[in-house]
């Protein structure tokens, strides 16, 4: 090893640098002028009745698996097809309501052959993304959509690097606009993605509240006496004062505090904030967290659009759902 530890790591550094303004560098082709095509290619995937078959070897296998996943996860249904393994059987998986999206740098990869004639034989639609114009798969294809022509990023030129990178982006950009095209809103991005911390923000009250029985409700003119009792009982910290099914006020523990003189000889009505701060069923649990936050409180009622107390959440529910 020559040179010293400073300059050894600009070095480094300089590699990673010239790496990534490389690849941008491509990507700023490809977004002043995206692949002619782009807009046909988001309309056969949208008019596909079954699902978008997305299928490449080696390096571009790779960048397919990741562009199956992410529009299987954003609304269109995909799967990716191993080329290999197309050709010993699983060809059956692919139906006339599919669209195939193939990708290759070179446009010649032997390995997605028979998936290529299967498409022409049965007339499934296919789309192509690859470097080279006049390719096998770039003439075969219904729609091919062109890499620009940019040098890969490694230092000999042949690492698929530049190339991939830029059909994945590829990739996201028909994702992206799939989706918009669908109108794929977050309520729906949740149902995809219900684990995790992607979840967890779309997650709403009504998926964690307690409900029923498990309600610390008490009357205005309940004892305070039975209130604390109910309190204890259910363990929240906190007692609901209900009139006619509406929630009239809340006591919590700072109210106790606030009412220690001649406690026992009051009310709940008379002990409790009255029109307390409330939740309510469809409000995001992240957004309730923050109230909680902003309030310093530990625990709020949830309210229905009819005024009726329908639940409670508390600050640890929040916590134990991921939400943070």
């Amino acid at each position: 090893m020559t040179g010293s530890p400073l300059t050894n790591k600009d070095a480094i550094r300089g590699t990673a640098s010239r790496v990534l303004r490389a690849e941008a560098e491509a990507l700023a082709v490809m977004a002043d002028c995206p692949p002619e095509g782009f807009a046909r290619a988001v309309t056969l995937m949208l008019g596909a009745k079954g699902r978008v078959i997305v299928s490449g070897m080696g390096k571009s296998g790779h960048i397919a698996r990741k562009i199956a996943a992410t529009l299987a996860s954003t609304g269109a249904p995909a799967l990716f097809l191993h080329p290999g393994e197309a050709s010993h059987g699983d060809l059956g998986m692919v139906t006339g309501d599919d669209v195939c999206l193939l990708l290759s740098n070179s446009g010649e990869t032997r390995e997605l052959s028979d998936l290529i004639q299967y498409t022409r034989r049965f007339d499934i639609p296919m789309i192509a993304i690859t470097r080279v114009t006049d390719s096998t798969l770039a003439r075969q294809a219904d729609v091919a959509l062109i890499l620009p022509d940019m040098p890969e990023a490694c230092a000999i030129g042949m690492a698929p690097t530049t190339s991939t990178t830029c059909a994945l982006a590829l990739g996201d950009a028909l994702a992206v606009a799939l989706m918009e095209e669908r109108g794929f809103a977050a309520d729906a991005f949740h149902v995809f993605h219900p684990g995790g911390k992607l979840g967890a923000q779309f997650l709403r009250v009504s998926d964690v509240m307690h409900s029923g029985d498990a309600l610390p409700v008490v009357a205005p003119d309940t004892s305070m006496g039975e209130t604390l009792i109910e309190m204890s009982a259910k363990g929240f910290g906190i007692a609901a004062v209900v009139e006619g099914g509406a929630l009239s006020g809340a006591i919590t523990d700072g109210d106790l505090r606030r009412n220690l003189d001649g406690l026992m000889g009051c009310t709940a009505g008379e002990v409790a904030t009255p029109s307390p701060r409330f939740a309510t069923p469809d409000m995001l649990l992240s957004e309730t967290l923050g109230l909680m936050n902003r309030h310093k409180i530990g625990a709020l009622f949830v309210v229905d659009a009819g005024g009726q107390l329908c639940g409670l959440v508390h600050i640890h529910d929040c916590l134990r759902a991921g939400v943070v």
